[in-house]
């Protein structure tokens, strides 16, 4: 795959050691929470291969796997510590070196970043007496005994590696036990292994690799994944990292170096080190190349590098050896190879929505919003394969789902007419990317719109489509999305609340925000969220309330970051369990009439503005319309849609077209089901 002649600096082969990576670009150890019973089987197996097919060069699996048995895997991690991983690892190496990719693994011990109560019901351990604020577990201080145990776990988790076939392993050192040694915010140990002098704090490191390094040998590649500064004070200094990467460089047991900068202890550290969307691009990049230039050890570095100039950028100025970008290719496995073919207006964009991360952290599974087939290689396909014959399809509708829909379609080689009402395409993640820390989730859009145009996709835009419009053009395939509308009915009322105003209304602009303002979040998504942040820029004094025990569930915490960081710089009221129950007028004020789910108490309090963000009603009007002529009556096979098979149910003989409705315009859901619902339809019409 890999034209040597070719002078773009992240198709450069590079060597390590003794192995030869065919190009600059990586993707860094992270654990996406696919094994099954601790071990990366099939899924897991499938979806490391498609990214080594799609020409990576190196996979650094698992993020991390686990060395000991009190070091349980919240993240769903892999098992190093037992026997029976060994041939799944082979088969994982095999499936990716089959593709010539290098295969690494990342091995740890999570310390105080993990609780007690999964696994064996091991009490959690670590070098001070403090709970990690994210998992809340309170750990035994290490005892002399534990660290020997833990030290020669390490050892034998990289044997299990080498026989396994992986090429090297890569130890991780940036929130887990390991630097958990290295910091002065979480050493609290005497003696030896204490934080008096950075020889002691590195001292259960050195244990460990030569612990290794007896076990597997010189020639075994052994990295280090590791915070060079911990941004905080008290913490590991740039100063400290710099002489502690000299430090792991002069043992000559390491042969690179995986730069971090920040700490991992809390939603805002985290999300500082692995930064989202409006955030800064690379933020740590040039801090990775002091490292490099100030050791020559290979080094590599991953943090919101996701488009090819910035990787090409930090290969071609020196500052790093090896580039990560995973989740850019969790959005696009086929990132380096549309790269050497010539085709980089082809990939699809991270758009750093991070749901991947989130729903992981929240003890899910990692899934792309971009990307329905991520995580899912084994049922859903990245190529669209092309149908044995060709169709009419009608798409009413061009925000995610519609748009996802026209391009599964185009790609299978139907004929694809798409009607929008509005004048442009988007639906509600155009309203979403109105905030300009939101605006880059119009990637979404814009990337299926120019693989549309590319495909022939007829997009018809300020068109209302009637069911006469439709029918007009002969379609044998309706799909119906329409999207929803903003919902004004309070929970089980069922009664439109006049005085209210939603979140859309601020969002859009339609409706200026008020003096005293009530964002009453039933829904717990973004939108609640970025109406109060319009609010509040407003100027105007802002109550967030919630039903919920706690306020945005959906949004997860490595979003709720940015929205926090802006809301609770000023005087932002959060209230939590109190359920707007109707809302009346009371003079020039709106009387909000507020219960609670767990008594029979009401309260009363007076706003100028009430903003409800309560999900959305889909705009269905058209599809029932539709449904009568149809030759499914909108019937869905749920057995067929889930094993991959095509729709082929036909209650009314008469019938011209087959009809399905998908995304919003079924129930409300977010982006990724709109996506989801799209693909798996689509790709057996």
């Amino acid at each position: 795959m890999l034209d040597s002649a070719s002078t773009d600096p992240l198709l450069q082969p590079y060597r390590l050691k003794h192995l030869v990576l065919k190009n600059r670009v990586m993707t860094t150890s992270h654990e996406p929470a696919y094994p099954e019973d601790g071990m990366p089987k099939a899924r897991y197996r499938a979806y490391h291969a498609e990214r080594a097919r799609g020409g990576v060069a190196l996979a650094m699996t698992a993020g991390s796997a686990a060395v000991s048995r009190d070091s349980p895997p919240v993240f769903n991690n892999i098992l190093a510590y037992r026997d029976d991983v060994v041939p799944w690892i082979r088969e994982l190496t095999d499936a990716c070196h089959e593709h010539g990719c290098a295969v690494m693994i990342q091995l740890t011990h999570l310390g105080r970043r993990t609780t007690w109560n999964k696994g064996d019901w091991l009490p959690s351990v670590s070098p001070g007496p403090h709970r990690e604020p994210a998992h809340r577990a309170f750990p035994k201080v290490l005892e002399d005994w534990d660290i020997a145990r833990i030290v020669q776990d390490y050892a034998d988790a990289a044997q299990r590696m080498q026989a396994g076939g992986m090429d090297g392993i890569e130890l991780q050192a940036y929130g887990h036990l390991m630097d958990q040694f290295w910091s002065p915010l979480t050493n609290r140990l005497d003696g030896p292994y204490g934080a008096d002098t950075l020889e002691n704090r590195l001292r259960f490191t050195f244990d460990v690799l030569s612990a290794i390094r007896r076990q597997v040998g010189p020639d075994f590649i052994v990295g280090i994944r590791y915070t060079a500064d911990e941004t905080q004070p008290g913490g590991i200094t740039a100063k400290d990292g710099i002489e502690m990467s000299k430090m792991l460089r002069d043992t000559g047991m390491v042969d690179f170096l995986n730069v971090i900068r920040g700490r991992i202890h809390t939603d805002p550290a985290m999300t500082d080190v692995i930064p989202i969307q409006g955030m800064r691009s690379a933020p740590h990049l040039d801090f990775a190349g002091e490292v490099r230039r100030a050791t020559g050890m290979p080094t590599f570095h991953a943090a919101r590098i996701q488009d090819v100039a910035t990787a090409r950028h930090a290969i071609a100025a020196g500052l790093l050896d090896m580039v990560g970008m995973t989740r850019a290719h969790m959005a696009d496995p086929h990132l380096v190879r549309k790269v050497v073919e010539g085709r980089e207006h082809d990939i699809r964009p991270c758009v750093g929505a991070n749901y991947c991360l989130d729903r992981i952290y929240q003890g899910g599974e990692a899934l792309c919003l971009h990307n329905a087939a991520t995580g899912r290689e084994s049922t859903m396909p990245h190529e669209i394969p092309k149908a044995a014959t060709r169709r009419r399809i009608v798409i009413v509708g061009a925000g995610p789902a519609g748009l996802e829909a026209a391009r599964v379609a185009a790609a299978r080689g139907h004929d694809v007419t798409v009607l929008e009402a509005a004048d442009a395409p988007g639906g509600q993640v155009r309203l979403t990317a109105r905030s300009p820390r939101r605006a880059e989730m119009m990637g979404l859009i814009d990337w299926r719109v120019s693989q549309c145009e590319a495909a022939g996709v007829i997009l018809r835009y300020s068109t209302w489509a009637e069911a006469d419009d439709v029918t007009a053009l002969s379609p044998e395939v309706v799909i119906v999305a329409t999207g929803g509308m903003a919902n004004t009915v309070l929970y089980e009322t069922g009664e439109e609340q006049p005085h209210v105003v939603t979140s859309w209304d601020i969002l859009s602009g339609d409706v200026l925000p008020g003096g005293r303002v009530l964002i009453y979040d039933e829904a717990g998504d973004h939108a609640g969220l970025q109406a109060a942040e319009v609010a509040l820029k407003s100027g105007a004094k802002v109550e967030i309330m919630t039903p919920d025990r706690t306020f945005a569930p959906e949004v997860m915490a490595m979003n709720l970051t940015p929205y926090m960081r802006a809301l609770q710089h000023d005087d932002v009221t959060f209230t939590i369990a109190r359920r707007l129950k109707a809302v009346e007028r009371n003079g020039n004020s709106l009387r909000a009439i507020i219960g609670t789910d767990y008594s029979d108490r009401h309260t009363y309090a007076d706003y100028d503005q009430i903003v409800v963000n309560y999900g959305t009603f889909p705009l269905d009007d058209l599809y029932f319309d539709l449904r009568d002529a149809s030759s499914n009556g909108g019937a869905v096979d749920h057995d067929a849609l889930i094993a991959g098979r095509p729709q082929t149910i036909r209650t009314n003989p008469a019938g011209t077209y087959q009809l399905f409705r998908i995304g919003d315009a079924v129930s409300a859901r977010n982006t990724h089901a709109a996506v989801y619902d799209a693909l798996r339809l689509m790709k057996d019409l």
